[in-house]
């Protein structure tokens, strides 16, 4: 016999067995019990979630001859043959392969006949918000008055693809998300009926992974089973089976990160890639990472912290020291941030790529204009500044001190220093403003490499830059700015190039200046 996956080995076949939809199994046994089924049904929520299942349950019930508290007995002979599939009363429609307005209309003729066995004729329509327009309208008039012995169910992940007057006609049921402990709970059930040891870290660790999906973590867990055919399955193995990090490692990655180091980071990223992780899950981990975090930063002390938190004692002990190094306005960055690749990576080729680029991105807010990356700037400042990193602050009153002691000039430019100077010409310019900066854009920086003098002569292009050249103003403030930027001392001169200086002023070019001191003639070839 072929093996049959855990999924359909288990599917639900009462609705006892339905797990974490107690408030739709409730209202639907209750009408069972007192006659007052719909004529219309929408089941509505995300995958794995026992939508179909459900709707399996409810089209059995309300053909069963002996039900029991409103649940299907499985037993009689119309519960057997729609269990088998071979039932006429109960039609499953796949709503992605049959969208069109003719099938909607088979639907309309077949809804004429009266059930061979049984009270009514089920349609349960899978995936309904993959209909077309025209057959949503088909529809409209049926499902609004079908004939008493049928029943619709819908089904969809997609409520918002369905139109209002399709919505307005059914009785709408929102499945949730399945908790964890309620998925953990059904695996270790369903463990021991396999007769499959397991940690308990691991299957908690499955549960979380299928996200609020029971079919997921069957499916899961069938996976890791498989792998480790007659062994224990361990956490580790559940890590290695899904590709998935041990929180160790985003103990270290964050602590990295907090601590601004990009190599490193990039490092503990290469380590993962060698491993085959994958980059999906790994993105997704580390913000359920840092989520636990956040919630051990803003929670009070409590006794039962872990087990809201839902991590073992050894995590908690590092949340908890990692707490004192990051604040909380950072955390719900680097989520921020995090959920953004999270979103973006199953459409991107290159996803390594893109995990690199936002851990640098997390290692550097400057990168970012957000209101939390400005904040995580300050911090980086803040956190930079006691550890004695950023300039030193005013002295305190103290002793007068001698104008020797209070500054200490900087060295004169050597010629190496004035190439420097002009290969970074346009950074230095970027510091200044106004007419100022427009003028030393179309200037040229010139210097005299025989004499070694740090003199660095500004030649101006417009005319307009007359002023500048007479006054001191802008002599000082470039003398300033190169003696900041490179911690040398240089003495500038501003001159107007030939044909545009006019008379009284700049009789010299630089040209000029420097025939005169190394008596050669400089000619410029074109």
């Amino acid at each position: 016999m072929s093996y049959t996956a855990l999924y359909r080995k288990f599917r639900p076949d009462n609705f006892e067995d339905v797990k974490g939809q107690d408030h739709i199994v409730t209202t639907l046994t209750n009408q069972l019990k007192n006659d007052r089924v719909g004529h219309a049904y929408l089941f509505c929520g995300t995958r794995g979630t026992g939508k179909t299942s459900v709707a399996k349950i409810l089209a059995r019930a309300v053909n069963c001859r002996e039900p029991v508290e409103g649940s299907p007995c499985n037993q009689c002979e119309i519960c057997r043959e729609i269990l088998s599939g071979t039932s006429m009363n109960v039609i499953e429609i796949d709503a992605a392969s049959n969208n069109g307005v003719d099938n909607i209309r088979e639907i309309r003729e077949e809804t004429a006949y009266r059930p061979t066995k049984g009270n009514y004729k089920v349609y349960i329509i899978d995936e309904v918000h993959m209909l077309s327009a025209g057959a949503f309208n088909a529809l409209l008039k049926t499902l609004e008055e079908p004939p008493s012995y049928v029943i619709f169910i819908l089904a969809t992940t997609e409520a918002h693809k369905i139109p209002v007057t399709i919505l307005s006609r059914c009785q709408r049921y929102d499945f949730h998300r399945i908790s964890l402990d309620t998925i953990a709970s059904r695996l270790s059930h369903l463990l021991k009926e396999e007769c499959v040891e397991a940690d308990e870290k691991a299957v908690r660790y499955i549960a979380r992974a299928a996200d609020g999906s029971m079919r997921d973590a069957l499916s899961l867990l069938d996976r890791c089973i498989a792998f480790y055919l007659g062994e224990t399955l361990t956490y580790d193995n559940v890590l290695e089976v899904l590709g998935a990090v041990d929180t160790d490692i985003f103990s270290r990655l964050l602590r990295k990160t907090v601590q601004g180091h990009v190599t490193e980071c990039i490092g503990i990223l290469e380590e993962m890639v060698r491993q085959g992780k994958e980059m999906g899950q790994f993105v997704n981990d580390f913000i359920w990472y840092m989520r636990n975090l956040l919630l051990v930063s803003t929670s009070g002390t409590n006794g039962q912290k872990e087990e809201v938190i839902d991590v073992s004692a050894h995590t908690m002990e590092l949340m908890e020291e990692e707490k004192s190094l990051v604040d909380v306005d950072t955390l719900m960055r680097y989520i921020r941030v995090l959920s953004e690749t999270s979103n973006r990576i199953r459409y991107e080729t290159q996803k390594r790529v893109l995990v690199e680029i936002t851990l640098i991105k997390l290692c550097r807010p400057a990168m970012e204009t957000n209101l939390d990356s400005v904040l995580d700037r300050i911090r980086v400042l803040e956190k930079k500044a006691e550890e004695g990193f950023m300039f030193a602050s005013q002295p305190a009153p103290g002793p007068q001190e001698t104008p020797a002691e209070q500054k200490t000039p900087p060295p004169k430019a050597a010629p190496e220093d004035l190439q420097k100077i002009m290969e970074s010409w346009k950074t230095i310019v970027g510091e200044t403003s106004g007419r100022f900066k427009e003028m030393l854009l179309r200037s040229v920086p010139k210097y005299n490499g025989q004499t070694g003098e740090p003199i660095l002569y500004v030649e101006f292009q417009d005319f307009l830059a007359q002023p500048y050249v007479e006054g001191k103003e802008g002599k000082e403030q470039l003398e300033a700015l190169i003696a900041d930027k490179t911690g040398k001392s240089v003495q500038v001169e501003m001159i107007m190039a030939d044909g545009n200086r006019q008379e009284g002023l700049a009789e010299l070019s630089v040209d000029d200046i420097m025939e005169k001191e190394i008596h050669i003639n400089i000619e410029i070839e074109d």
